[in-house]
């Protein structure tokens, strides 16, 4: 995988069961995004904020393959990748120590805030997606 992210399972991330709530697995894999995009010199607040351009999430889906509960040490593998000229999509595998306990997928497109049409990828997310790849390619072959 290319980027990772540790994160602890907290309480305020399960519900009544005592498990982490379906809905918080797509909340820790968007810390996990923007840990990447910052890691990659992008300011997550013009990021974020820019009035210009936006990309919001058009697909989002989480396979739950074991529980995650309280205190467990999570290690999130991100791999985002473009998918189009005006799109990209980012792939998660969720562990506890070396079990995947959970797999998602986001996938994002790119558009102009005002006309909210779509449009080719901001040179940054283009460099993030490239640097991203590289760094996957290179883990593969070691």
């Amino acid at each position: 995988m290319s980027f990772t992210y540790n994160r602890t399972v907290r309480f305020q991330d399960t519900d009544a069961a005592g498990v982490v709530y379906f809905a918080n697995v797509l909340v820790i894999c968007h810390e996990a995004y923007e840990e990447s995009l910052e890691a990659s010199s992008i300011n997550l607040k013009n990021f974020f904020t820019n009035p210009s351009v936006g990309f919001p999430i058009v697909h989002a889906s989480v396979d739950f393959l074991r529980p995650m509960f309280v205190g467990d040490k999570l290690l999130i593998s991100l791999i985002p990748q473009k998918i189009g000229v005006e799109k990209f999509e980012v792939t998660y595998e969720i562990s506890v120590g070396e079990v995947v306990v959970a797999k998602a997928i986001t996938r994002h497109v790119c558009i102009d805030a005002s006309s909210r049409s779509k449009q080719e990828l901001a040179d940054e997310i283009i460099q993030w997606l490239e640097t991203n790849r590289r760094d996957a390619e290179r883990r593969r072959l070691r």
